[in-house]
């Protein structure tokens, strides 16, 4: 096996890696300034659970349907620019969800936003690993919690322009403009040349995990779908507990719990913040115990907080619900796509791109699920879908690395 010489990254490297990291903060915060608003649209727009959970659907499916287009157009145009043409696009479909007068409207933005959204989250990640792969050591769950930090910041924005009573259009249109331009901005310090530049170095053990991962000795493929199949379903699982704070945090706490509106934000900050702490340790974390430690333990902090939240359910206790299930969600996509992108047996690539089109059927189908769950029985019941997302994640947390030696 060839062995590379670890080196200090360069300033093109470190500026490089601001650049993504500014990407995937303008990611998180664009759909977040539109997630609190989503009681209000439902109200304006006098639909049902069921109805508002299978318009909000389309956002998934859109990235469904655009998600294997991703790599295709990495190759033609490039990660870096990629990324943020779908931020640009991402925004422009942010806004016309939050400007919509029907449900029809609503739905077709939402799939538009989704659809890019899809294709900016592969992009992203793809400039990440490569520059990941310039410093020779694991950094890329430092760049998700710069995304969960954009999703603080904009649910935070979200909540402070309904308690400023500012339009939505308006409040959306500034979020736009702000971080498009931050992401245009970002674009001039990206890594330039092809994406399909040779890897360096893994997570500092001196040995080359690039493209010849196909090439691999026993690689079995029987073996290799079981575990990227897993891997998708552990990806999956942290969607779907994402989208339990992106759909439903708010509309639970204002409905059920009779929160004020400007509280009910705090259940999705909640979640995104406790993630982005996770995902700010989780480096450490991983380094000392492992990735299949870490998943376990937070499989079971999702199941127990989120499970006793909706036991005794009261508004402290739900907003600590919701943080307890962001924090044990907090390091699974990143796990689940490292891991598929390292598959023997696999393209350079190929192992990212189907776990981050796949882990969308989270998305995709748990709105709906959960709206008519809701209606049949009440949201409380619905939103057990998030324990249960913990405990597949302890059933599956096998597939993953264990502690290095």
């Amino acid at each position: 096996m060839t062995v590379d010489v670890l080196r200090e990254p360069t300033r093109a490297d470190r500026r490089a890696r601001v650049a993504v990291a500014v990407l995937f903060l303008t990611n998180g915060a664009l759909f977040a300034n539109l997630l609190p608003r989503y009681p209000q649209i439902k109200d304006d727009l006098g639909i049902g659970n069921a109805a508002y959970g299978l318009a909000v659907a389309a956002f998934p499916a859109g990235a469904i349907v655009a998600g294997l287009a991703a790599g295709v157009l990495v190759r033609r145009l490039g990660s870096a620019r990629l990324a943020v043409l779908g931020t640009l696009l991402t925004g422009a479909g942010v806004l016309a969800a939050g400007l919509a007068g029907s449900v029809a409207v609503f739905a077709a933005a939402l799939f538009l936003a989704g659809a890019m959204d899809a294709i900016t989250d592969v992009a992203q990640n793809a400039h990440g690993l490569r520059v990941q792969r310039r410093y020779g050591r694991s950094i890329i769950n430092s760049f998700h919690a710069i995304w969960s930090i954009g999703a603080v910041a904009g649910g935070a924005m979200a909540a402070g322009a309904v308690a400023l009573d500012l339009p939505r259009g308006r409040h959306l249109l500034i979020s736009g403009v702000v971080f498009g331009v931050a992401a245009c901005v970002a674009l001039r310090h990206c890594l330039p040349g092809p994406d399909t530049e040779p890897a360096a170095v893994e997570e500092g053990d001196g040995t080359d995990p690039g493209p010849r991962r196909p090439g691999k000795e026993g690689a079995r493929p029987r073996r290799t779908a079981y575990v990227l199949a897993a891997l998708v379903l552990i990806a999956t699982a942290g969607t779907l507990v994402e989208d339990a704070g992106n759909s439903w945090a708010a509309l639970y706490l204002s409905t059920s719990l009779d929160a004020s509106v400007t509280l009910a934000a705090s259940g999705f900050i909640a979640l995104v913040g406790a993630q982005f702490i996770g995902r700010l340790i989780g480096d450490r974390l991983v380094d000392r115990f492992g990735q299949r430690q870490v998943a376990r333990a937070g499989g079971f902090v999702v199941a127990a907080g989120m499970g006793l939240a909706l036991a005794v359910p009261t508004v402290p206790g739900t907003v600590l619900g919701f943080a307890a299930a962001g924090f044990g969600v907090a390091t699974l996509v990143p796990a689940a796509m490292h891991e598929a992108d390292e598959l023997p047996g696999l393209k350079p690539g190929s192992g990212l791109t189907i776990v981050s089109w796949l882990m969308r059927l989270g998305f995709l189908c748990s709105p709906p699920v959960v709206g008519l769950v809701a209606d049949a029985s009440s949201l409380r019941v619905g939103l057990l879908v998030v324990p249960l997302a913990g405990l597949l994640v302890v059933l599956l947390a096998p597939v993953l690395r264990p502690r290095r030696s």
